[in-house]
């Protein structure tokens, strides 16, 4: 091969393979997008009781309950199960699948914790349907969970699951810090503070969740669980229940 054969060759991979990256970056950028129409906005997860509460009400506060939960319930619970489906979608284990959807489902603490889960699963199950994504077609009529369609859409769209996992935490973090805005209510300055924290630990936490042995997955947030079960009888609300 002579150089100029060479040169073509090196420049067609590294075209190739920036082609790939920026596909699957925007691929991410689609699946994290507010304007997904998945209904993530309609929640807030706990935060509405407890601003009522007076638990949270003011930005040290909100950023402390938002990185309690980001440390010991997503990076706990959610991260180490959307790597494991992720890994069963690539594989094709279809019984992995399931057992990792009824253990994070099983692992809401409040009923309307769960509602959401398998709403946001089933939403996002029906978009990838409408995508060309043929794999869903099965699950469509089963009770999913957002990280199961989730890490079915990095399978299907070729996200690395590093990026996958902080795709999936800026999706709940940034849904959590609007709800604060109107609930403390914060402003739009304070909420950008708490969202470059979140980046600051996010790596971290995905490491630390990637060594996370099965049988040490599981999260045990009592603020959140008394929140979300009594914010389903809280007289006003915002948020749906």
């Amino acid at each position: 091969m002579n150089l100029n054969v060479a040169h073509i060759f090196l420049m067609d991979t590294i075209i190739k393979e920036y082609n790939q990256d920026i596909t699957s970056t925007l691929r991410l950028l689609h699946l994290c997008s507010a304007y997904l129409p998945i209904g993530a906005y309609s929640y807030s997860q706990g935060i509405e009781w407890a601003v009522e509460a007076g638990w949270i009400k003011n930005e040290k506060q909100t950023q402390e309950w938002i990185l309690g939960l980001l440390s010991y319930s997503l990076g706990r619970l959610d991260l180490p199960v959307l790597t494991r489906m992720y890994n069963a979608w690539q594989e094709q284990k279809l019984s992995e699948i399931t057992y990792w959807t009824n253990f994070l489902l099983a692992s809401r603490e409040a009923a309307e914790l769960q509602a959401e889960d398998k709403h946001l699963g089933k939403a996002l199950g029906k978009i990838l349907f409408e995508l060309g994504c043929n794999e869903i077609v099965p699950y469509l009529q089963r009770d999913l969970s957002f990280a199961t369609s989730f890490a079915l859409a990095g399978k299907f769209w070729n996200i690395p699951i590093t990026q996958l996992c902080a795709g999936y935490i800026w999706s709940w973090a940034e849904n959590q810090t609007s709800a604060a805005v109107k609930l403390v209510p914060l402003g739009q300055t304070a909420a950008q503070r708490i969202l470059d924290q979140i980046i600051n630990v996010s790596s971290t936490i995905i490491k630390q969740s990637f060594n996370i042995k099965d049988e040490d997955i599981g999260a045990l947030t009592i603020g959140l669980s008394i929140a979300s079960a009594l914010h389903e009888t809280q007289h006003t609300r915002l948020f749906q229940s």
